[in-house]
Parts: structure tokens; C-alpha cells; sequence
């Protein structure tokens, strides 16, 4: 069983509101980017913090998980934590996804797992000419270097740990928008960035 973890949690700071809900083409970024990784995993765990309710609202009519990080003003790295532990024992292996990207190609997500699968190695990230960036996918091996981390960072300390438990996954094209200010709403809403 795969297992997709959206982090949801952030305050949205520089967006100057929830990023989360604010809609790309009438539909909030939370719900596209759960909507991706859903189609590629078994279960869907989301990781909400700031504006909870508003987040867990845009996914009403999902089957996501969600889980609650009363401390996700404390670092990525509380939610990450939070995220780990509510996986299921049967779970062989996770994808970590951002609430904030709405247009990763939902193929990415099993090409991880095909990735995972061909190379036994425990971490595959997807790199989008060249740069790595999310998904990835973490093996049940690593879960306690996940449960671990401290402070405000992600899950990069694990990936670079050592370079030979890592697979790629090549993408021909630009590294997914992360929404952090309007401006950047605004770009992903033009007809030319439209999915």
C-alpha cells in the first residue's frame, strides 16, 4: 500500500491570506493538488495547521485523512512529523506532496512508485530538467529519519543524507509553481499555464 502525504498546514504569510483556498479556475489549490496525488497512491493523509477549517473545507467531499498540527508555526518540520506518524502499519512507502503546487502532473506520482519499485532504492524524487523538487517518495525505511526532523525544514536533510539510496525521476519541463504570493496565483491562472 502507497500512501500520499499532503503538507497543508502553513500560514500563507506572504500571500496574504490562506493560499490554500484561494481558487485556480474555481478550484482551491489545496483540492488540485490532493486531487493529483490521490490519483496515484492508496490513501491520502493531509497535514492542516493554520486556517484548518478552511483547509479541511475545501476538501469536504475527499477521502483524505486529515490530520491536525497545532504546531505548524514551529517549522515544515512539525507537520512532516505529524503526517508520519498517522500512516498506516501496512504502508510500504509514502509520496510527499505540497498543498501549495496545483499543477503537478498527477503521472508523476506513479512513475515514483514505478521508480521505487525497478530500483529498491528507498527515496525517489522527481527532477524537472535537472532540479530536484516534490513529489518524492519515501520508503518505509526512512521513516524514522522523516520522524526525526527538527525545526524549519523539509524533508532535503534526508534526500542528501547519502546520494546512493536516491532514484530519479527525469521530467522534460520546469519544476511545478508553488503559490506564495498573488502574483504567482495571477501567472498560474493565464491560459498559457492553465493544465
Amino acid at each position: 500500500m502507497i500512501a500520499g502525504l499532503l503538507l497543508a498546514a502553513g500560514g500563507s504569510r506572504r500571500f496574504g491570506a490562506q493560499k490554500l483556498v484561494a481558487t485556480l479556475h474555481g478550484v482551491p489549490l489545496v483540492r488540485r493538488a490532493f486531487d493529483s496525488l490521490a490519483s496515484a497512491v492508496d490513501c491520502v493523509i493531509v497535514v492542516v495547521g493554520s486556517d484548518a477549517a478552511d483547509v479541511r473545507s475545501a476538501l469536504e467531499s475527499t477521502k483524505a485523512t486529515i490530520v491536525v498540527n497545532p504546531d505548524w508555526d514551529h517549522g515544515l518540520s512539525t507537520s512532516i512529523r505529524r503526517g508520519i506518524a498517522a500512516v498506516p502499519l501496512n504502508v510500504e512507502a509514502v509520496i510527499i506532496a505540497l498543498g501549495d503546487e496545483p499543477q503537478v502532473d498527477a503521472r508523476i506520482g506513479v512513475e515514483l512508485i514505478a521508480e521505487w519499485r525497478n530500483s529498491k532504492r528507498p527515496i525517489v524524487a522527481a527532477r524537472y530538467n535537472g532540479v530536484q523538487s516534490h513529489p518524492v517518495l519515501f520508503d518505509r525505511s526512512v521513516f524514522i529519519e522523516l520522524a526525526g526532523l527538527e525545526g524549519d525544514v523539509g524533508a532535503k536533510r534526508v534526500i542528501h543524507r547519502s546520494a546512493g539510496r536516491v532514484a530519479f525521476v527525469d521530467v522534460a519541463s520546469a519544476r511545478p509553481i508553488d503559490v506564495d504570493l498573488p502574483a504567482d496565483l495571477r501567472r498560474l491562472s493565464e491560459p498559457m499555464a492553465d493544465d
